[in-house]
């Protein structure tokens, strides 16, 4: 296609969006809200997915060793811990550092325990290779020798991963249907915008215009539509964002969570919705004009 060619069908699709001006606010409304919609169910799901691996990641098993074990008992214990499938890795925290532990969360009260009023246990903490390995690990820890009790959360711990998993999958079909439903809008506000225009076509089919002279300039129009439509939400999420960003990383200080990084979530995010825009822009106006085309 020459540039004379493309120049002119831009001009054309820019009047057309002046020209058209109810029109084509109504259709960078219906593009705002949905991709906002779309945008905003995206950065929660992908946060809540990053929030998701963070928890699973921290599930480990606790094994608590015997008061009566030895030295040479627990790094038995240890080496049969090691050997286990699906074992990681392994560190060894004190009754001690366990106490103090539960100093440092819920107050110097529990201080009189100190010394030999210690009723807490040495504890290896064993960290599998995956979140789904846990359950196991911890049965296979419960039948060694020197071991007082095994802890990982048992059906609290299977929950939480049932339940992550569902959020995931009912979240990822949430979004492909948000998308559909943008489609869907754009096309038949878009298509109120052809239908207004349909004396246009016709003349221009009737003095030998080929469909994708006609075709492009609502092409055009179209991604217009949906880039213009885009910015808003694009602007929005940005913005609250990061303002929630600075919140939730002070809230969140301490712990090993976090949100993720807003370079590059944000790029991926606008470049994901400009290019949502512009790509159900162009498909509403090409699923619109298809029977304003058949003189």
């Amino acid at each position: 296609m020459k540039f004379r060619t493309v120049k002119r069908h831009i001009i054309e699709s820019l009047r057309s969006i002046i020209r058209n001006g109810w029109m084509t606010l109504a259709a960078v409304s219906a593009v705002a809200v949905t991709l906002l919609l779309v945008g905003s169910f995206i950065a929660l799901l992908m946060n809540v997915n990053k929030l998701a691996s963070d928890i699973e990641n921290n599930v480990s098993v606790r094994v608590h060793i015997d008061l009566a074990a030895e030295e040479a008992d627990q790094e038995t214990l240890r080496s049969s811990l090691e050997e286990l499938e699906h074992v990681e890795s392994i560190e060894f925290s004190s009754r001690d550092k366990e106490l103090d532990n539960v100093i440092g969360s819920y107050g110097e009260t529990f201080g009189l325990f100190d010394g030999d009023n210690n009723p807490l246990y040495d504890v290896f903490i064993v960290n599998t290779d995956s979140p789904e390995s846990t359950t196991e690990v911890a049965e296979a820890a419960e039948a060694l020798d020197y071991v007082a009790e095994v802890d990982y959360g048992g059906s609290d711990a299977d929950r939480l991963f049932e339940v992550m998993s569902t959020v995931r999958n009912v979240g990822t079909i949430i979004i492909v249907a948000l998308i559909f439903t943008a489609v869907f809008l754009i096309a038949n506000t878009i298509r109120i915008t052809i239908f207004s225009r349909r004396t246009e076509i016709e003349i221009m089919k009737l003095v030998g215009a080929t469909n994708w002279f006609i075709r492009w300039p609502f092409l055009i129009e179209g991604a217009l539509i949906g880039l213009i439509g885009a910015l808003i939400p694009v602007s929005i999420i940005s913005y609250v964002y990061l303002s929630g960003y600075d919140s939730m990383t002070n809230y969140l200080a301490g712990s090993t969570y976090a949100l993720l990084e807003p370079n590059p979530f944000l790029f991926f995010i606008v470049a994901l919705l400009l290019g949502i825009g512009i790509v159900i822009g162009s498909l509403g106006s090409a699923l619109s004009i298809r029977k304003f085309l058949k003189v």
